[in-house]
């Protein structure tokens, strides 16, 4: 008899009612532990992983998202908000009425001066609408018409590690939930074998910024909606594969008596982080199968390369990463995020922000492209940006080849495309400065609070009760979503 099934308890035997309590309680484990060994039992065969919502609070527009994450503050200034007036500021002082007393960060705080610096980069009007697009994004102008660009993005974070934690998990404290923890909690995954939130990584040349695993952690919420960060060389997750000795028979009948040694723990203590561990388990042992075949891309056409450039062969690059994040896609991973490092240009702007745009300006616009080609467009969100923008006034002395651009919260600019969002249009306005916005601000509280809504989630009835409070994705102080962009 398996050790681990064993009972002392004989049918002959009289069961007092302590007993058939006990024996019934674990029956309900025992289910529970079937539905995660094999979900497929009580899930209708379907392979969904159903979120605690059930269904959205609305009808969603979005199935799933891919967000390109371009880590250090992309210069705005010098890719998409331009206007012919800005020309005329170089080489003044940056007006205090317009710096109106700023809080600085310690690269800047030290000047005498802040003189402007205008792009050093041609525009030119694309698209219907004449959207102005830097000449450091020729790929991008080809796609104006179906994105929407945010020019009034605004935070009050200043450095990288609590701004980029701002717009990632809602706040600016360590220990929340990131937005696609907050999608796995809240609706789950229409695929059992594949992580309901995966993170990738690529670096460009320039001076890159921390990421901690935080970013796209779990918090507060069960382990099992943290990110699965894909690795860009040998295995693409730690320890999926089995270990020499091990074939898939051995590593079953392991994973089984594991499972069954922590549900009877679960019983006893209750603490979900055994379940989330169980199930933890299990989505490693199904994703032997699924990644493999899911990073292969020899099944690619040469034709589906060349639409993402040179460097889209290369494995660890944005390029080869935003196939993949297609590639998820098609499988329906509902939350893929692709940070993008190195744009910190607190000097050699001009020659630093032409490598990291070349790095990123033909696979972004592939992507689209490649989404509108294969009927997905409609029904997939994409989103597009940093953590803050830069500075009009040169960091040290100006130069017109090695200026560069400090940080700057107060405006930037993302842009946004597919799953209802309007297309070929442009939405707020900063002064002639790009350094104050002038109308339609968007925080990035309300930034995700639309990007929930698209899902079909009201940002405001989507909460997990944490430290007294009614934790939320979009912060606990309000946030609105941008019905303007909405298609």
């Amino acid at each position: 008899m398996n050790p681990f099934i064993q009972s002392n308890l004989q049918l002959s035997d009289p069961i007092s009612r302590r007993e058939m309590i006990r024996l019934g309680a674990r029956g309900f484990g025992a289910l529970g532990l079937a539905s995660i060994l094999s979900p497929e039992i009580l899930k209708g065969n379907t392979g969904r992983v159903a979120g605690v919502l059930g269904q959205p609070h609305s009808k969603p527009k979005a199935k799933r998202a891919i967000y390109l994450f371009f880590s250090g503050g992309p210069s705005h200034i010098d890719m998409y908000d331009f206007k012919p007036a800005i020309r005329k500021t170089h080489g003044i002082e940056l007006p205090e009425s317009i710096r109106q007393g700023q809080r600085l960060t310690g690269m800047t705080s030290g000047q005498k001066s802040f003189p402007c610096v205008a792009p050093m980069f041609d525009f030119q009007k694309y698209g219907r609408n004449g959207t102005y697009i830097s000449e450091l994004l020729p790929h991008i102008a080809t796609i104006v018409d179906d994105i929407t660009i945010i020019k009034s993005v605004n935070t009050e974070a200043i450095n990288h590690d609590p701004a980029i934690t701002y717009i990632n998990t809602g706040t600016q404290q360590l220990g929340h939930p990131s937005m696609g923890a907050w999608l796995s909690y809240g609706l789950g995954s229409s695929n059992q074998n594949l992580p309901g939130y995966v993170v990738m990584i690529s670096k460009g040349g320039g001076q890159s910024q921390a990421l901690y695993s935080r970013l796209w952690g779990s918090g507060f919420l069960s382990s099992r909606h943290q990110g699965v960060k894909f690795r860009s060389a040998g295995e693409p997750v730690l320890y999926l594969n089995n270990p020499p000795g091990i074939n898939p028979q051995s590593r079953r009948s392991i994973l089984d008596h594991i499972a069954r040694i922590n549900q009877d723990r679960l019983q006893s203590v209750g603490d979900p982080e055994i379940e989330a561990r169980i199930s933890q388990y299990e989505m490693a042992y199904r994703m032997q199968t699924s990644v493999p075949e899911l990073t292969d891309l020899s099944d690619e056409p040469d034709h589906v390369f060349e639409l993402y450039g040179p460097e889209s062969r290369e494995p660890g690059t944005f390029a080869y990463n935003c196939i993949l994040a297609r590639r998820m896609a098609e499988r329906g991973v509902p939350f893929t995020q692709l940070f993008h490092r190195g744009w910190d240009q607190h000097g050699s702007l001009p020659r630093l922000i032409r490598l990291q745009c070349k790095n990123i300006d033909q696979p972004a616009a592939a992507l689209i492209k490649d989404l509108k080609m294969r009927g997905m467009f409609d029904d997939t969100l994409v989103i597009c940006g940093g953590e803050f923008g830069r500075t009009i006034y040169s960091q040290g002395k100006l130069s017109e080849t090695d200026h560069g651009r400090d940080h700057h919260g107060r405006c930037f600019t993302m842009w946004m495309a597919g799953a209802g969002i309007k297309r070929g249009f442009e939405y707020g306005e900063t002064d002639d400065f790009s350094y104050n916005i002038v109308k339609n601000p968007v925080h990035i509280n309300d930034l995700n609070a639309t990007v929930l809504h698209q899902f079909g989630i009201d940002h405001q009835r989507f909460t997990y009760k944490y430290q007294g409070l009614d934790q939320r994705l979009t912060g606990v102080q309000g946030a609105r979503v941008v019905g303007d962009i909405l298609a």
